[in-house]
């Protein structure tokens, strides 16, 4: 941590710069600002294209869809905030933000991570129970990112300003807070393990009920396809929750280290490929879904589709 200012005599910062990743060599800036510009546009373009779905189909304006759409609107949402200014910084080197810029994608930042982390656990819920929640989800999140946003309008910043990740945390500026930070870091921490591992433990209780009724099952083959679709969910909150924890927890842990490129690589793996897959593995699997996908291409080619029995979507809350 930095210090070396007191409260009473310092001069704020008006900007910080992101850095990225620190050891990446120049030559290679421009084919990672493409990078992340095409997998910003497929994040955005597939969940766009979720809601999209959900807004012109009457069928599927039903509660467990609504749940989905948040969670689509959510990581929509969030890879707004994280990608453009990492673009710019890779594409134009312009990683420059305001010192209120900053916080406020520090802010959304960590309330569409909390969101993300709600609508998760409501997912796991029955459906009506869980369309009251997720509207509440949409709200309550921002209490668990305005702590941390709020402690940090109150630091003092005597002057360094280069934040050594993909974009503004409350790691990396409280990493930047003159004198010490260990209670401000330690209610961050507690707020994260709280708002992540308290869905997460009533996901896992979840899926045990899951697996006991799949194991109940009487035919083989619907237990291998329910086992599946559960699986595959549950390899993406795998990727969602457990390196969240280890980011988290290096300091608390003396042989658990990470150098900066390698934790800055880990935050964007966890941050980002949910989002991107998340609408195949949630909604573009599902029968109901891709029977009207069908239809549509059948409509531009004045085919008349053949009608076809509708399965219940496998959504989490349906694999028991």
């Amino acid at each position: 941590y930095s210090a070396g200012c007191h409260n009473d005599n310092y001069t704020r910062v008006s900007e910080f710069v992101i850095v990225g990743f620190p050891s990446l060599q120049s030559e290679y800036f421009h084919l990672v600002a493409w990078f992340f510009f095409i997998l910003y546009v497929t994040t955005v373009v597939g969940n766009v294209l979720l809601v999209m779905v959900f807004a012109l189909e009457r069928s599927l304006q039903k509660p467990m869809y609504i749940t989905m759409v948040s969670l689509a609107l959510s990581d929509i949402g969030f890879t707004t905030v994280a990608l453009p200014k990492l673009i710019a910084r890779y594409w134009w080197n312009d990683g420059s933000l305001g010192f209120h810029t900053c916080l406020f994608q520090e802010h959304m930042i960590h309330y569409f991570g909390s969101l993300n982390s709600l609508i998760l656990f409501t997912m796991a819920l029955d459906r009506y129970v869980a369309i009251c929640l997720t509207l509440f989800c949409w709200v309550v999140a921002h209490i668990f990112s305005g702590i941390s946003t709020v402690n940090l309008t109150m630091m003092p910043f005597c002057g360094p300003n280069t934040i050594i990740q993909a974009f503004c945390d409350t790691l990396s500026l409280i990493s930047l807070v003159c004198g010490d930070t260990s209670r401000h870091y330690n209610t961050a921490f507690a707020a994260a393990m709280f708002v992540l591992y308290v869905p997460l433990a009533f996901i896992i209780f979840s899926y045990i009920c899951i697996i006991i009724s799949i194991l109940r099952m009487a035919s083989g083959e619907g237990r291998k396809k329910t086992f599946s679709t559960c699986a595959t969910q549950g390899c993406i909150i795998s990727i969602y929750y457990i390196p969240r924890f280890f980011v988290y927890s290096t300091p608390y842990f003396p042989n658990l280290t990470l150098t900066p490129d390698k934790r800055i690589a880990t935050t964007l793996f966890y941050s980002l490929f949910p989002p991107l897959i998340n609408p195949f593995i949630y909604c573009l699997r599902t029968k109901e879904i891709k029977e009207i996908f069908r239809r549509w291409v059948l409509k531009q080619h004045d085919i008349t589709p053949v009608k076809q029995s509708q399965t219940v979507p496998a959504t989490m809350s349906h694999c028991r």
